[in-house]
């Protein structure tokens, strides 16, 4: 008899369980669609023309679908520059990131004298804000004549100690043991990190190269403040131009939104999984 109103009772708490779990999916799906309103507003807002825009009551739809406004941008407001600026500090950002994974392997497998000091201070330089050393970094810039030089925008950003600290971390859980086989076979060290430390880190490589892009695209105030000519500006400054020179034209603003928002959106949706679970490997939590 007891095993019985158990049994009742358990199946009991498992149709409240599924309720529950079907009430909070409801409830996700529609605040998830609420916040993603704005997003899908200014992505649709921007093969509108002005007068559509503007339009009261506004459409969510456009009415009349149009190019101009992104034709416009590449057109007549060096979008086109923008972005082949952005895309080169993404390529060299990459070439960083790299540099970061040789010394995240350094860090993690040579014990050479005075590592863990060196290791607390790059982790150190974590806790200052890239503000505080901007200026700092401006007049080094500025005295050898890098100032508004795409090699001034890109030198400060080819080496991070976040990146290192996550390559450090781990390359750290490879095993010592499959390294020293492999010396013993006669691999140089460059092999050792090309063919095989490499090839075992690509979770981690896959979640830096994802954080690398995004840092790159999002590139805003170091350009900003080293770059004087137009030609070196990025995407971010030049949709931050739009403010001012056009702030009452809203369908480039909502092109130039959409066009530098929706591969980051995009990119990040997709790979998010990989993000959290490898923060989780490296320690990040």
């Amino acid at each position: 008899m007891s095993s019985t109103i158990a049994t009742k009772k358990g199946k009991v708490k498992q149709r409240q369980g599924s309720s529950l779990q079907w009430i909070s999916g409801i409830v996700l799906g529609i605040g998830g669609l609420f916040f993603l309103l704005p997003f899908f507003w200014m992505v649709l807002s921007s093969f509108k023309p002005e007068n559509e825009i503007v339009r009261i009551p506004p459409t969510l739809w456009p009415d009349t679908f149009t190019l101009y406004n992104f034709k416009y941008l590449f057109q007549n407001m060096n979008f086109d520059v923008y972005l082949i600026n952005t895309l080169i500090i993404v390529l060299f950002s990459f070439v960083g990131m790299f540099l970061n994974a040789i010394a995240g392997y350094g860090f993690a497998k040579y014990d050479f004298k005075g590592r863990n000091a060196l290791f607390v201070l790059v982790l150190a330089t974590m806790m200052i804000p890239s503000q505080v050393t901007m200026i700092p970094v401006y007049l080094i810039l500025n005295s050898i004549g890098l100032t508004n030089t795409m090699t001034g925008i890109v030198l400060p950003g080819l080496v991070g100690a976040f990146a290192i600290f996550l390559f450090r971390q781990f390359m750290s859980t490879i095993p010592t043991e499959l390294l020293e086989a492999t010396r013993l076979d006669g691999a140089s060290e460059y092999r050792i990190f090309l063919q095989i430390v490499l090839p075992i880190s690509k979770p981690i490589i896959a979640v830096q190269a994802i954080l690398t892009f995004i840092a790159g695209w999002n590139s805003f105030l170091w350009p900003l403040i080293i770059a004087n000519d137009e030609s070196l500006y990025t995407l971010s400054v030049g949709l931050s131009l739009l403010k001012g020179q056009y702030s009452g034209n809203f369908g480039l603003q909502m092109a130039g939104a959409a066009f530098m928002v929706t591969p980051v959106i995009v990119l990040f949706t997709y790979f998010q999984r990989h993000i959290i679970e490898n923060f989780s490997i490296s320690g990040m939590k």
